[in-house]
This record gives structure tokens, C-alpha cells and sequence, in this order.
């Protein structure tokens, strides 16, 4: 895997119903460089109507996942197989309790890509709020089979 790569970010979030789910896709550059068997990737994050980026570390490994962003919002997640982990996430409007059930990490790791799917349930402040999913594709950038219409 070559260090400057596409990044495809897709969640899925279910309601208790589970009838509705909101969907999410993210595209963007990122670097990437794998050491001591664990996997990263570093990429900016640019929200609507604020100036500053936000700059998302993502770290893999069998069976975990974290994210650590800082910026205009700080938060240190971390996705472990039949774990609840609990992180504050620190927004300009105030800090949210996360809790992260995670239920399964899967990885797919081949010569020009990386999949990496997870499947959590998500609380705030202690309520339940949603299943979610989130499918993570790294690909090399020269020959990521992405392009804009």
C-alpha cells in the first residue's frame, strides 16, 4: 500500500426501529503507514461554516479500531471486539458522553486495499441510542478507481 491513499468513510445508523437509517459517506486524501503490525491513517476533516480542520488519526489492529480527532472537535474513540468504551467528545457546543459497544471489527487487508467494517451500538450520556456501521476503505490514491462526475 503506497502512503498517499483514498479514504471512504460510509456509516449507517438504525433507529430503535431499526425501519429508518441515516446514511453518511465521506471521501478524502489521507496519508498511511503501517508499523508494528497496526495500521494508520492521518486525514483532515473540513466542517461547513468553521475555519480550522479537524486532523483524524485512524489506528487499526485485529479486533480494534481507534480515532482520535482534534480540532474543532476532540474526542479519543476507541472500538474494541465485545467491549463498552466510554469517551467524551468535545464539541464547540459543549462535551457528550459516548459510549461504544462494539460487536464486531472485521478487516480485510489486501495488496492495494484495506476494508474495515464495524458494528456498534452507540449510547449518549448513558441512553441507547443507535445500532450504527461503519465500512472504512483505504485504497492507494493513484489508483483508487474513484472518480467525481
Amino acid at each position: 500500500m503506497t502512503k498517499e491513499v483514498l479514504l471512504t468513510l460510509q456509516g449507517l445508523q438504525f433507529d430503535q426501529r431499526e425501519e429508518n437509517a441515516d446514511k453518511i459517506e465521506t471521501v478524502t486524501v489521507g496519508d498511511y503507514y503501517k508499523k508494528n503490525d497496526r495500521h494508520y491513517v492521518i486525514y483532515e476533516e473540513v466542517t461547513e461554516g468553521f475555519e480550522k480542520p479537524t486532523k483524524n488519526r485512524l489506528k487499526f489492529s485485529d479486533h480494534m479500531v481507534e480515532l482520535t480527532r482534534n480540532g474543532l472537535v476532540n474526542v479519543h474513540m476507541i472500538f474494541q471486539e465485545n467491549k463498552k468504551n466510554l469517551s467524551n467528545y468535545n464539541t464547540p457546543f459543549g462535551q457528550i458522553l459516548v459510549g461504544i459497544d462494539t460487536k464486531r471489527i472485521t478487516i480485510d487487508e489486501r495488496e492495494e486495499n484495506i476494508v474495515v467494517d464495524v458494528d456498534y451500538a452507540l449510547d449518549i450520556n448513558y441512553e441507547f441510542l443507535s445500532d450504527c456501521h461503519i465500512k472504512i476503505d483505504i485504497r492507494p490514491k493513484e489508483n483508487g478507481g474513484f472518480t467525481l462526475l
